[in-house]
């Protein structure tokens, strides 16, 4: 796998990688942006195009293409290195030993997939009724059409079966594909189709609307080898460079409010299609910008799909607004029908998600009923617990004071008791970002006493870390000293180190102490493991 690794990275440019994802500006010899990872106010993201590798200063991470990949979208080194090698044209069935099955099938469901597409898009152009009903009932243009390789699944069962089993498919490999239904027939059939595109440009997937009365009215590939429906997001692909130029992301209901936005001007609109928005959707897009804006509807599930967002919205630190003012109409592709200039407008006046999700349930509750007041003040301040912000928090707490005619004093202390029955698993989800955030001061420190140790001629000061021996690590090592200390003379890079050597041990004793204390609460008094555990933990307290 390390000759696929080389052979991936000689073709693509950790510039090139990175700056899908953030925008990047000279620096000398290096480029510089804000961290993906929006942990920093002034850049603080650095990569070097000699050495192929990347750093971040405030989030304490780094290294090559593929570590950087698998950061920003959260995903294994073995979905990075296919997402590259599908980016770099490297056929990684030549590297592959025991994967190399699985490969061959991924790479076979791609290709079925792509040729399925240009089928659909055939039966399209020699179909005039379903040309009039996406030319003329949808009011789509030919620019749209291709950009989102829109087409038609013909009425005949086996229609696309027969085509691509001339194209030496077997039964099994449409079925991998996801093409396939319970019958061995074809999936969609007498739906215009519209094509999944994951974010390197391969499809993955159809989503397909029927023409005529019947259900369901849009029928989706289910999960496959390729699509999993919990990541994926629809027009991305699209929208990407849109949304990194704009620096904002509307996130709307339906896959053809999308293709409708895109037409009408505003590509930022993506979806996530045919499932609810997941922390997965959420941390994809606030890779690319902290403003998301939601385009839902009013009605309950709407209501309901904002309050998710904001709950995993809070927890990832992410702000959200919410796009409300449709002039009468249901939903963004409704009002484009109605004037494309009207949704332009929408987009930019957007009110925060947590105001317009009060406004709603204000509108729903009589705010005269003792009853009512309870439940408003019971899903105001379940709303205000993933505010981290505190002048936010105490604003938002006066407002619904003021609302429900109490005093702050008396909404907070029901808010702290609400605070007490967080669930277990909620409990153990902050517990984790804290650990999260300690070790990532400990990792910082390491990155500076260890490029100190190899950059800095440090002799007098005793560094207690292992040299690395990875030629990437050591090329992010670099990056660190020139960036963080190469400025200094020998004598204050002595001083630093032993700064440096104090903060670190001192980090390290914490987590032990953290890690300790967390093993306590799970043993009895009465367990001997107990007395030990304790005894540890006072010595290292009492320890310098």
């Amino acid at each position: 796998m390390n000759d696929a690794k080389e052979e991936i990275k000689s073709r693509l440019a950790v510039e090139d990688v990175v700056g899908q994802y953030i925008e990047l500006k000279r620096a000398g010899r290096n480029l510089k942006g804000h961290s993906p990872w929006g942990v920093d106010k002034t850049p603080s993201f650095m990569v070097s195009p000699e050495k192929g590798i990347w750093h971040d200063f405030s989030a304490g991470k780094g290294g090559d293409i593929f570590s950087f990949v698998m950061e920003v979208e959260g995903i294994s080194f073995k979905e990075a290195i296919e997402k590259l090698a599908n980016q770099a044209g490297v056929d990684l069935t030549k590297y592959t030993g025991g994967d190399k099955h699985v490969a061959r099938k991924k790479a076979r469901a791609r290709e079925a997939l792509a040729l399925a597409t240009k089928y659909y898009q055939a039966c399209l152009t020699h179909s005039k009724p379903v040309c009039e009903y996406v030319f003329y009932k949808r009011n789509l243009n030919r620019k749209t059409v291709a950009e989102f390789k829109i087409g038609y699944a013909p009425p005949n069962g086996k229609a696309l079966v027969n085509v691509l089993k001339k194209h030496q498919f077997t039964e099994a490999e449409l079925d991998d594909a996801g093409l396939l239904n319970r019958f061995k027939s074809d999936l969609f059939r007498d739906r215009m189709t519209v094509p999944f595109i994951d974010t390197t440009g391969n499809i993955i997937g159809f989503t397909a609307r029927i023409l005529k009365k019947g259900e369901p009215k849009y029928l989706n590939t289910p999960e496959t080898i390729l699509f999993n429906k919990s990541k994926f997001i629809f027009g991305l692909y699209q929208a990407k460079e849109s949304i990194r130029h704009s620096g904002f992301v509307v996130i709307v209901e339906g896959n053809m409010d999308v293709i409708s936005s895109h037409q009408a001007g505003v590509k930022e609109a993506v979806a996530t299609s045919g499932t609810a928005m997941t922390e997965q959707h959420l941390k994809a897009l606030s890779n690319l910008t902290t403003d998301i804006r939601l385009a839902y509807d009013g009605d309950e599930a709407g209501v309901k799909a904002t309050e998710r967002a904001i709950m995993m919205a809070g927890d990832l630190g992410i702000d959200l607004t919410v796009i409300s003012d449709y002039h009468g109409a249901k939903d963004p592709d409704e009002l484009i029908q109605k004037d494309p200039k009207l949704w332009q407008k929408a987009v930019e006046k957007r009110i925060p998600a947590v105001d317009w999700l009060l406004k709603k349930y204000e509108e729903n509750l009589n705010l005269n009923s003792a009853p009512d007041k309870r439940k408003y003040s019971d899903i105001a301040l379940k709303l205000l617990s993933y505010i981290k912000d505190e002048v936010e928090k105490s604003s938002y707490e006066k407002k619904i004071a003021q609302k429900l005619g109490v005093e702050v004093e008396i909404l907070r202390e029901k808010g702290e008791r609400l605070d007490k029955k967080l669930s277990s698993s909620t409990k153990k989800y902050y517990k984790e970002v804290k650990t999260k955030s300690e070790n990532n001061k400990i990792k910082k420190l390491e990155d500076s006493l260890l490029a100190l140790k190899l950059f800095g001629g440090i002799s007098k000061t005793n560094i207690p870390l292992e040299m690395p021996e990875d030629d990437v690590r050591i090329a992010e090592l670099e990056l660190v000293f020139n960036n963080e200390h190469s400025k200094l003379k020998n004598l204050d890079l002595e001083s630093e180190a032993k700064e440096l050597i104090t903060r670190y041990n001192r980090e390290v004793k914490q987590q032990k102490i953290t890690e300790l204390k967390t093993k306590l609460k799970n043993i009895d008094e009465d367990n001997e493991k107990y007395e030990k555990i304790l005894q540890q933990i006072v010595e290292l307290q009492n320890s310098k």
